[in-house]
């Protein structure tokens, strides 16, 4: 196995200095790469993309198949700097930012860029990374220390075989992703059709939300009662994308827990969050057991009919209404009561049964289909360290 530089076979390229007033939510200038767009422990995450307007390099738009670094990081626990994403086709032309730097393998005799990617993904990667990286509130990775760091090669057909492992359960997890995309779509399509453009909506009773749906807020847990091997995960607003469940949680509880503790909080499979601090009305369905739900993040619960829940607070409306009545500038807090004395009209129950029929498979699928990305991004996970070490021969 040869040992190298990564400098000695890649070029380290700087992204774009920008100013707020370079980008936007609008889709007319080009796809800006940023640091929304890294997942949690590396990847890309669809949901971070904005579009910038000013002036561009060359060397700074990113095509399919270019990796990308995160040099900067705003999370408390240090969770992205230094982890890489890989560059889908994005359909259109993109850039990124300077909070990235894009990394070209220059002497591909000795690397396979998609090896390269999943190396950098690797634990002995994000240690290097972490020691190399400084601040508190803002943390900044040394990008001068970056094309200093020493990486494993094993021969390139290996290299290529290892990538293939790994790329074949990420093109599964990117197949559920976008199926489950399609699949909200659906769900909101027949949304729509039932209490949206239904002719009869103006003759049904006008009430509040919580006529219909119930919301439960979270219960304050103390730091005192945490236990880092404790058997329930804490549910926070970082655990709640949008339309996804981030099952990793930075604090845990063992039993017995707190005395008053709600029996609301308690949390399974297919559970509906809302967030309802910072990114508020973010909305998703739990994956997994053994949770419990945190101050800040609300459970939604719906006797008629959870796919209505569902679809009602995942749609773009609903989604508008709560971040119209949320207070706060510096960060953004939605209260749970207020929220549920949102006018709405009230379908009539067979309305909501006929709609029930059609759309909770819908839910059950994409409840599913998280289900299978995690135990397969679990697999993925377990397996990346040991292939790159060669622990695990191919």
């Amino acid at each position: 196995m040869n040992r190298v530089l990564l400098g000695d076979v890649a070029e380290i390229i700087k992204g774009i200095s920008y100013r707020s007033a370079d980008y936007s939510d609008s889709e007319n200038g080009t796809a800006f790469v940023n640091l929304k767009s890294v997942a949690r422990g590396g990847g890309y995450n669809p949901d971070g993309i904005k579009y910038y307007v000013g002036q561009i390099k060359p060397s700074q738009y990113v095509k399919s198949g270019d990796i990308l670094i995160a040099n900067t990081d705003l999370t408390q626990n240090r969770e992205i700097i230094g982890s890489p994403i890989i560059m889908p086709d994005m359909g259109r032309s993109a850039c990124f930012s300077l909070d990235l730097s894009k990394i070209i393998v220059t002497d591909t005799n000795m690397v396979y860029p998609r090896y390269l990617f999943y190396y950098l993904k690797s634990p002995i990667v994000r240690e290097y990374m972490l020691a190399h990286s400084n601040g508190s509130t803002v943390i900044h990775l040394s990008v001068k220390a970056v094309p200093n760091m020493e990486i494993n090669l094993p021969p390139l057909d290996q290299q290529k075989k290892i990538a293939n492992i790994l790329s074949s359960l990420d093109e599964k997890i990117e197949l559920n992703r976008r199926m489950n995309e399609t699949l909200e779509q659906l769900g909101q399509t027949l949304f729509r059709h039932y209490f949206v453009d239904n002719p009869e909506v103006d003759s049904w009773e006008s009430g509040e939300v919580s006529d219909v749906v119930r919301i439960y807020s979270g219960f304050a847990f103390k730091s005192k009662d945490f236990d880092i091997d404790g058997r329930y995960g804490l549910v926070t607003i970082k655990n709640v994308q949008d339309g996804s469940f981030i099952k990793d949680c930075a604090d845990h509880l063992s039993e017995p827990l707190p005395d008053k503790t709600p029996e609301h909080v308690h949390l399974k499979s297919g559970d509906i969050i809302l967030s309802l601090t910072g990114n508020v009305g973010r909305v998703c369905a739990v994956v997994g057991r053994d949770y419990l739900l945190n101050q800040r993040v609300a459970k939604l619960v719906s006797e008629e009919s959870q796919a209505y829940a569902y679809f009602l607070f995942r749609s773009k409306t609903m989604k508008d209404r709560m971040v119209g009545i949320s207070k706060g500038t510096a960060q953004k807090n939605l209260s749970p009561i207020e929220t549920g004395k949102l006018k709405i009209k009230i379908p009539p129950a067979d309305t909501i049964s006929q709609f029930e029929e059609n759309a909770m498979s819908l839910l059950n699928t994409i409840v599913s289909n998280n289900e299978q990305t995690q135990a397969l991004a679990a697999l993925r996970d377990s397996l990346l360290p040991k292939l790159i070490s060669g622990e695990i021969e191919v």
